[in-house]
């Protein structure tokens, strides 16, 4: 059940990033990943990771909704109404996985969307830490391991502090 939007921007100051975090929290509460963890330190380590890679308050709130959407824990209407900027609503619905949806046109998706690029890299950089992968089973293991270094190829993160897109000329991430 996707909670109601705290505030819209017509009725209220946007929302701050602690309440962004309370929002998340309570969202996936009772979710957990694949390791059987609570889906919030996911949450809460992507959203340090976009911290630790210089990322802005908007993409740290982003950061604590990556997956809100995609897993039904808000819905688009919510997002949509929720008192967010523009921008922080944008990152969210780029990182949004659709049905069927190539990993290429995600990945194009995202390079494209100003300031996702550094949260999709602070996410990648948690599936893949290997403490996390060397919980999960062998196959399992292997084929999110395999698909996060697809993905990783996908938006140009192919060395050691190579940024998204940076082949791509893009401009800057945030």
């Amino acid at each position: 059940m996707s909670p109601s939007p705290p505030r819209t921007p017509r009725s209220a100051p946007p929302l701050t990033p602690a309440e962004v975090e309370a929002v998340a929290r309570a969202a996936h509460a009772g979710q957990t990943d694949k390791a059987g963890r609570p889906y919030a330190e996911h949450l809460e380590a992507v959203a340090a990771g976009v911290r630790r890679r210089g990322g802005d308050d908007e993409q740290i709130m982003a950061a604590w909704l990556h997956d809100a959407v995609e897993d039904d824990a808000v819905s688009e209407r919510w997002l949509n109404e929720a008192a967010l900027s523009r921008r922080t609503k944008d990152i969210v619905l780029a990182l949004t996985r659709r049905p069927e949806e190539a990993p290429e046109a995600y990945a194009e998706r995202i390079l494209s969307t100003p300031g996702a690029a550094l949260v999709k890299e602070a996410d990648l950089a948690h599936n893949a830490d290997p403490a996390r992968l060397a919980v999960l089973d062998g196959p399992t293991r292997t084929r999110l391991t395999e698909k996060y270094t697809r993905m990783r190829a996908l938006l140009g993160l192919v060395g050691p502090g190579t940024r998204p897109g940076a082949e791509r000329s893009r401009g800057p991430l945030r």
